[in-house]
């Protein structure tokens, strides 16, 4: 029998996190690992509730003692935890936390890399990667930069709300002129008539360069995202549009491109699943994170040879990531072993 069990984590972040929808000063994330009762191997998984998808630590707390009680130790293998998880379907989050440590444990009892393990390569020995900017005032970004080295990161990823959003990208613009940026909304526009006269104005910009823009307007935009194709000048990619489940079809008559989040996806099969669905529609890949610690994005480093962008830095976001699972240095993110040892 296996043995589970789940350590709150509480990790104060180096500065506010602000997106459209909510700011953060402190992030509360879940430990899970697992065991033979009869000793061996460890396999770790991280949880990052996320409220948009009404996750809370406390919910999927319950959720995971409710699991527990139903016999979750008697699944021994990924097909076994699949079946059992399918009849009690718990949070994206928790399911992703659960099914990567099932699969660390297996891959290390196999003596096999994790990338291995999932029939993948080597993740590279350093991977590029984005770095975000929270909202904020235009006044505060160039000491923001300053204070946190932003332009050793060759990629820039913006948050914006609406009614900010020309000011804090003049202001970006002005200190990183040429930079690539991605622009993430956050589903920050109602409707595609308010994005489309913002978006003149942000295009207007002297120096801007995007390389793509991320979910402006709600999900449930369907018709909005299709009058847009095409019409922006830049790729558009889907994230809160893409969650667990997707009609790729129709996410290719609305979208250039998809964002896969693995706390999203609900584990590493369905993740890889979204990324092939992702490329097989001609869609451009994209690998991000939650506010994480290097756990959850060393296992996001696993399969990041699919992805054509990646945005894996919310473990930086932490004041005192707890475990150095993954190097950064000058945008590029080396991680360490091939397996999560904490």
């Amino acid at each position: 029998m296996l043995v589970w069990s789940l350590t709150p984590l509480t990790l104060p972040l180096r500065y506010t996190w602000k997106i459209s929808r909510n700011a953060a000063d402190v992030k509360t994330n879940l430990l899970l690992h697992v065991l033979d009762e009869a000793g061996g191997p460890i396999g770790w998984g991280e949880a990052a509730p996320n409220v948009r998808y009404g996750e809370t630590p406390e919910a999927l707390q319950a959720e995971f003692e409710a699991l527990v009680a139903a016999g979750l130790g008697h699944c021994r293998s990924l097909p076994e935890l699949t079946e059992f998880l399918s009849v009690r379907p718990p949070a994206h989050a928790l399911r992703f936390a659960l099914e990567s440590a099932l699969v660390h444990w297996e891959a290390a009892r196999a003596g096999q890399s994790v990338a291995a393990w999932l029939g993948l390569p080597l993740p590279a020995a350093a991977v590029p990667t984005a770095a975000s900017l929270p909202i904020m005032e235009p006044g505060a970004v160039a000491a923001f930069v300053r204070e946190h080295n932003i332009g050793r990161f060759p990629l820039l990823k913006i948050k914006v709300n609406r009614e900010g959003a020309v000011d804090l990208l003049r202001e970006v613009t002005r200190l990183f002129p040429g930079r690539d940026l991605l622009i993430d909304g956050n589903e920050a526009w109602s409707d595609a008539d308010s994005f489309a006269r913002d978006w003149e104005s942000i295009r207007a910009l002297p120096g801007l360069q995007v390389r793509l823009v991320e979910q402006p307007l709600p999900a449930n935009q369907a018709e909005g995202y299709r009058a847009l194709k095409g019409k922006v000048g830049c790729p558009v990619f889907a994230d809160e549009s893409v969650t667990d489940v997707a009609d790729f079809a129709e996410i290719a008559r609305q979208f250039d491109g998809v964002n896969m989040k693995l706390m999203k996806a609900g584990g590493y099969l369905n993740g890889l699943r979204i990324l092939r669905e992702t490329r097989a529609h001609s869609l451009q890949t994209m690998l991000g994170c939650m506010v994480e610690t290097s756990l959850g994005i060393w296992s996001a480093l696993q399969v990041s040879s699919l992805a054509g962008i990646c945005d894996l830095d919310g473990f930086l976001i932490l004041q005192n990531e707890p475990f150095e699972l993954v190097g950064e240095e000058q945008g590029f993110l080396r991680p360490y072993g091939e397996q999560p040892a904490l």
